[in-house]
Order: structure tokens, then sequence, then C-alpha cells
């Protein structure tokens, strides 16, 4: 492990001693690619065998979605969950794992939402410091990540959980980069770019792949693409996660400050301690969840409006309703009658490849 930690020391400081401009480029890219290797060696170590990563740790995924808070100690974090799930908890039971608390399940729009703690992220867990590896593994699976700040000191701390995060490959309110990579058993590498690139030339890209013994790919470049980019494409195990920052403790700032914040992207100020502000901030993680409500009507009855069937807005049709359901409901599936926005008429008769839109309500017909 060490001897891991020295080497990715010594790339960092050569990278910080190296002047970026056109020459170099080429090289910190090179750098750029070893470092992610490195990195990803203390992530999930070598050799497989022995336990697997973080025992007793994986908390049960319960509920709709899942909200990772990170924050430095005596930020205020534990103050925010313990009130967001004292207000909106339909379950008070602390269920306990053998390094973290999950404060509990909110409910929230007829959603239920897990939120959950994630200790001892900052300051050198990437660096397989401390229990931090497993709690990463859980960072990893969050739908939204809370990076909870003192508003007095915000920046500072910022930085250094975003390099953390970043540092496990989570990349926060982001897309995958627009790239296309494909590897071939011969030919080389070609590069394909639809418009100009301002940081990678073909002997960038080249040496890059290079670095991951790759020779033979089809690289299409669909934006201006950084070395950063890249490594992430051939990486290829890094996450997207939206991320919302909360400032705390604004009953310790003026109007004027809280005015300049509320412009801030992504961030909602809040006073956890009185208990300000939590509307916008649920708002706030409405949004960022992207979750779509839909409410089930058996034959005959009214729908039922009290506990929606909750779907990521990326999987939202007849077929992905049915599986959340049963997997043997789409076995005996005959046809959907829909009401809502998603439909011309109401009820229409629809097929599983059907989107469903939120708040839409549904019936199904078996065979």
């Amino acid at each position: 492990m060490s001897g891991t930690l020295a080497k990715i020391a010594e790339i960092e400081a050569e990278m910080a001693r190296t002047q970026k401009n056109k020459a170099t480029a080429h090289h910190l890219g090179l750098l750029k690619a070893r470092l992610a290797k490195l990195r990803r060696e203390l992530i999930a170590p070598k050799g497989g065998g022995g336990g697997g990563a973080g025992e007793g740790f994986d908390v049960a995924k319960t509920g709709d979605a899942r909200i990772g808070f990170v924050g430095f100690p005596s930020v205020g974090k534990s103050t925010l969950l313990s009130n967001l799930a004292g207000v909106y908890s339909e379950v008070a039971a602390y269920e306990f794992t053998t390094l973290t608390t999950v404060p509990g399940v909110i409910r929230y729009k007829g959603a239920k939402i897990q939120l959950l703690d994630l200790p001892g992220i900052i300051e050198g867990a990437k660096d397989g410091k401390g229990r931090g590896r497993q709690v990463i593994a859980v960072a990893r699976t969050c739908n939204l990540i809370l990076i909870v700040l003192d508003v007095l000191k915000p920046l500072g701390h910022k930085k250094i959980i975003e390099n953390e995060l970043e540092g496990f490959g989570i990349r926060l309110n982001s897309k995958p980069p627009n790239i296309g990579f494909k590897k071939k058993d011969k030919g080389g590498i070609n590069l394909t770019a639809t418009c100009p690139q301002s940081e990678l030339d073909t002997e960038t890209v080249k040496s890059i792949l290079a670095e991951y013994k790759i020779h033979n790919a089809d690289v299409t470049l669909r934006s201006d693409a950084t070395a950063d980019d890249l490594i992430d494409v051939v990486e290829g195990n890094r996450v997207y996660i939206p991320c919302i920052y909360v400032l705390n403790k604004i009953d310790q700032i003026s109007i004027e400050e809280l005015d300049i914040i509320y412009k801030v992207p992504h961030c909602v100020p809040i006073s956890a301690h009185h208990r300000w502000n939590f509307d916008d901030l649920l708002e706030k993680i409405w949004d960022y969840l992207k979750l779509v409500r839909i409410y089930t009507k058996p034959k005959g009855q009214l729908p039922d409006y009290t506990s929606p069937v909750v779907l990521p807005s990326c999987k939202t049709t007849v077929e992905d309703f049915c599986m959340k359901i049963h997997k043997n409901l789409i076995k005996d599936f005959k046809y959907a009658l829909v009401w809502g926005s998603s439909v011309k008429h109401n009820p229409q008769k629809v097929g599983k490849d059907h989107t469903l839109e939120d708040e839409d309500v549904i019936q199904i017909v078996k065979k």
C-alpha cells in the first residue's frame, strides 16, 4: 500500500512542477493516466481474494433513492441529518451497521428517500487512509450527494471534498464525456474528431492509451475533450452523480451575504439548527433526483395516490414499471390502461414499451 502512496505522491509532485503548455501536454497526459491507474489500485486492490470489499458495510438499499451526506466534522451534518429525518421520517428506527448509521428514510412527495451519512471520506481517504474505502463504495451507489459546508469557511472545504470524491472516480454534476471508444484486435489507433480539439492530439491519445497497453482502438472525440476525459472513458468505472452544496449556519451571516450565496449554482443555504429553509432544500433534492411517480389503479377501484411506484427518469416504460413491482408481472402482461400526461386520451391502451410520465395512473390488464 505505502509503495502505491509513495508513487502517487511522486507523480503529483512532478505534475505540480511541470508547466502547462503545448509542449508538455503530451507528458502531462501520460502522468495523468499513470495516476488514474495507481488510484484505482487503492480503491480496488489487486489480487482479489481475502474478504469482499467492505464486509458488513454495504447498507441495504431501501426506498426509491439514496442520498449520501458528506462534510467535515462540526459543520452541522449530523444536526441536519437528524432534523431532516426527525421532521420527515417515517421510520425512527436507527439501523446500525458495523461502520455507519443510516439516519433513516424520509418520505417526500410520496417517495421514500434513504439518507446516509458518509463519514470519513475527507482528506486522504482516497489514499486508503481510515475506513475510507468501504464508505466510498457506498458513496458510489448514491443517486445524489449532499456536500454540507460551513457558510463561514465553505471554499477550502469544498475543494478538498471535491478532490476526494473525484479521486474515487465520482464525477459531480457532470455528464459522461462525449467520446466514442472501441478496442480492436488490429489496425492501430484511429482518431477522429468531429470538432476542433484544444488539448488532445493523436500523439497524446496514443501515449495515454499505450499506458493502458492499448495499441488498437477507434477513438471518436465528439466534443473538445481533455486528457482527463479520455482517461475516464478508458477506465470505464466512473460514476456521474448530481450534487448539491448545502451551506449551513446561515444564522451567522448578513442578508447581503445570503443574497450572494443564493446565486451560486447547485447551492442551498440553510440553518440545520433552526431548521431554516428545509423546504427549499427538499425541493432542490427532488429536482436533482429526477424521480417519476406512477399511481396504480386496481380494476374497478380508485387510484392509490398515497403510495406511488417511483421510477428513475431514465427507466419509465411500462415494462420498467412492471419489473419494479414483480418480474412475473411482465409474463402475464396483456396491455395497460394509462391516464395522464403521457397519453393523448384518457384512458389509453398501451403496450409495454410506452413511456410513462410523472403522476400518470396505470392499470395493468393480464392475459
